[in-house]
């Protein structure tokens, strides 16, 4: 079974949305889907497990999982992070881990399940659906608007134009809507 993190409903394994909410599910690591070949039962746990509490792993080091895209892609770590400068959610971190993240306001009627969901923290839905991405080319990070309603802004500038990348650095200000992140780089 997946658990939803979202609401945390159980799904079946294979899923990839949630049945309740719509969310995008995490595949579970220790399915026969993660290419690792362990017998699972039916509960989730690895065959001959005794402990619910301790999942086993195929791997002698245990590998912190922050996103998977596919079950068939390798676990990613995160290369850079988004975190809210303002309001009740100041603190609140988003993790990049993949070359192209979304920022955006998730709607499963939609289909959109974005990187940075601003969905809860956004009460006057200033954020667009899907507002912007940030990029990582060539080792370069990127942000551009995607058309969004109330725009992007870099460093309290100009509104980007759409569709436009604009180089970004270590500490700029992205503002999307009335929300004001702050990128970082995982050094």
């Amino acid at each position: 079974m997946i658990n939803c993190e979202r609401c945390k409903t159980e799904n079946l394994d294979g899923s990839q949305y949630c049945d309740e909410c719509g969310a995008p599910l995490k595949p579970n690591p220790r399915s026969n889907q993660s290419g690792f070949g362990s017998a699972v039962e039916g509960n989730g746990r690895k065959a001959g497990s005794a402990s619910p509490q301790q999942p086993e792993f195929a791997t002698s080091q245990p590998t912190p999982v922050f996103r998977v895209s596919s079950p068939l892609d390798p676990l990613t770590k995160p290369h850079a992070w988004l975190v809210i400068e303002r309001g009740r959610a100041a603190g609140k971190k988003f993790m990049l881990s993949e070359t192209e993240s979304q920022i955006g306001r998730w709607d499963a009627d939609g289909g959109v399940f974005p990187d940075v969901d601003l969905d809860a923290d956004d009460p006057e839905a200033k954020v667009s659906r899907r507002h912007a991405r940030v990029t990582l080319r060539n080792g370069e990070y990127f942000v551009e608007d995607l058309g969004s309603t109330n725009g992007t802004f870099l460093n309290r500038g100009k509104r980007l134009l759409p569709g436009q990348p604009q180089p970004l650095r270590e500490s700029d200000e992205i503002i999307v809507g009335k929300t004001f992140l702050r990128f970082h780089i995982v050094k």
